[in-house]
């Protein structure tokens, strides 16, 4: 076995022992590009090997997804499968965990009519809201480990031959992970005392408010009533612990919906909906951004921002070390799950329950300030230039963080 097949090896186990935590005879419920087979059939290996009872795959296809943009009447475009996101979710409350196998091509979709690629996700959102429901209000354990698609790494490492881009990029996945580690699980229980060491200051200090300040950013944001802070580990409604994202790097929490103002701009390129946006920025006035703009992709961006009045406002804001081991890579990834970590962020859309005390829904979220919304969009605001201070009430600051790094 070489070097490649037994990190492979260990980035699945620590997928199915640290990301999911499986339970025994816990059925699970995975989604994966379709390039990502061999290492969904070792994923599912794993977790058999677990305990796993059924292991279920369903499979996404770019180029499918493509001919459907490309060729269907702009009115079947509202179409998604609702019935399938409904029984995913019936799943979920039933007890099956949630792998999602990420990595895909940002690019996939580019050349494509924004207002066509835009209203297909705008329809897509509405189906999944279900099972997103489920997954962001922890009703069972979930994670989300990288695939390296050879779209993926041919984004990162443009000028390299496919074969080697993608080699580049398994050896990025592994370091932002820690599977090049001796015992990655114990690197991970070691990562999580250390996250969950930030969130008990955060939660012990009850700021009002958070303010970013760095080129383009002078960005205050309000966090809501009794707002909780997150990070690493997580349990879910019945108590198991679970890491969501592999890699993960934040600790977060949920703005108030009506009380973000300033202005900021973005600090790396999202991927949205196949395609790349870049140069992001906006302006917000009581919690709404009344402006929003990019330097590339911003058809893109506004058509999502249109799903819904909650879109334009925050559900999460991460704070994120620029020392850490995806920022050390160098590397912009081109994806969420990496670039998010690399970064502090902020999210358009819905807010989760779990970053408000005792796990409010309905009209008591709302009235603590959470944000509802059928997208939920991480936008990466942080760097090596931008400071972060806490805000009591009455004005007092706190340095949180001082030029990307911690200085609690």
């Amino acid at each position: 076995m070489d070097a490649l097949e037994k990190n492979l090896e260990k980035l699945a186990e620590l997928a199915v022992r640290v990301g999911l935590n499986l339970e025994e005879g816990q059925e699970v419920i995975a989604t994966a590009p379709i390039e990502a087979l061999d290492f969904v059939r070792l994923l599912a290996e794993k977790a058999y090997a677990h305990g796993a009872s059924l292991f279920t795959v369903l499979y996404g296809d770019n180029l499918l997804a493509r001919k459907r943009l490309a060729l269907v009447p702009e009115a079947h475009l509202d179409k998604a499968p609702a019935w399938l996101y409904e029984g995913m979710a019936k799943a979920f409350h039933e007890g099956a965990a949630r792998l999602a196998v990420s990595g895909n091509d940002p690019k996939a979709l580019e050349g494509l009519p924004p207002e066509r690629v835009g209203r297909a996700q705008q329809a897509q959102s509405r189906a999944y809201k279900p099972a997103l429901s489920a997954i962001t209000e922890f009703v069972t354990n979930w994670t989300i480990v990288p695939f390296a698609h050879p779209g993926w790494a041919k984004a990162v490492f443009p000028d390299l031959p496919e074969e080697e881009a993608v080699e580049r990029l398994w050896q990025a996945i592994f370091q932002a992970t820690r599977v090049d580690q001796e015992d990655p699980v114990a690197a991970w229980e070691a990562h999580n005392r250390a996250l969950h060491a930030k969130v008990a200051f955060l939660n012990e200090r009850r700021f009002h408010a958070l303010h970013f300040q760095g080129p383009g950013t002078d960005l205050t944001v309000g966090l809501a009533e009794g707002h909780l802070w997150q990070g690493g580990a997580t349990p879910t409604k019945k108590g198991r612990l679970c890491n969501p994202n592999l890699p993960t790097e934040e600790v977060f929490t949920a703005p108030h919906r009506e009380r973000v103002e300033g202005v900021v701009r973005a600090t790396r390129p999202l991927a949205l909906s196949g395609q790349l946006v870049e140069g992001i920025w906006a302006r917000f006035a009581g919690g709404v951004a009344v402006e929003v703009g990019a330097e590339k992709g911003e058809e893109v961006l506004k058509k999502l921002l249109d799903t819904d009045e909650g879109a334009r406002r925050l559900g999460e804001v991460a704070l994120v070390p620029a020392d850490n081991p995806i920022a050390k890579t160098g590397l912009v990834f081109f994806d969420t799950l990496f670039d998010e970590n690399a970064a502090s962020h902020i999210a358009f859309g819905q807010a989760y329950a779990e970053n408000l005390e005792g796990r409010p829904s309905g009209e008591a979220f709302r009235r603590r300030g959470g944000n509802e919304s059928l997208v939920h969009v991480d936008w990466m605001i942080g760097s090596e230039e931008v400071d972060v201070d806490g805000l009591y009430e009455d004005g007092t600051r706190v340095p949180l963080m001082r030029r990307g790094l911690w200085v609690i």
